[in-house]
């Protein structure tokens, strides 16, 4: 596995995993409620490691701008996903990562930067919560 790759096995892209990820994942929130990061650690799989899925509502404003987000949040966890690989994970841990509380409306313009510490924060979060398990 690359250390700044985002390779197809690191993604989710069973229907049946992603209804587990959203029934039973816990919500966890950035600071300004900015981006939202949904996880569940599958402990019954034969799989060990991270997998995730970027999603963005479609309400949130026109397709151009919600591929734009999603990008921006594949590139901001693709260069930040070795905070999650510092820890040792025995089981499959399932996240999503999604905004909470931007829009179109709201941020026309959207850039890295926006995006980036709240991707982080997300991730440091994320970390200390497999670390209590």
């Amino acid at each position: 596995m690359k250390e700044f790759g985002l390779s197809k096995r690191e993604r989710i892209k069973s229907r049946k995993q992603l209804e587990i990820l959203f029934a039973h994942g816990k919500a966890l929130y950035s600071k300004k409620s900015r981006f939202k990061a949904v996880l569940y650690l599958f402990k019954d799989s034969d799989e060990s490691g991270v997998k995730v899925v970027f999603a963005v509502h479609k309400k949130a404003g026109n397709a151009v701008w919600r591929n734009r987000v999603k990008r921006l949040m594949r590139e901001a966890y693709r260069q930040n996903k070795k905070i999650l690989y510092d820890v040792p994970i025995d089981n499959l841990l399932l996240l999503s990562f999604s905004p909470s509380r931007i829009n179109q409306r709201n941020f026309r313009k959207i850039t890295l930067h926006d995006v980036l510490p709240d991707i982080v924060e997300l991730l440091e979060q994320v970390k200390t919560k497999i670390t209590e398990k």
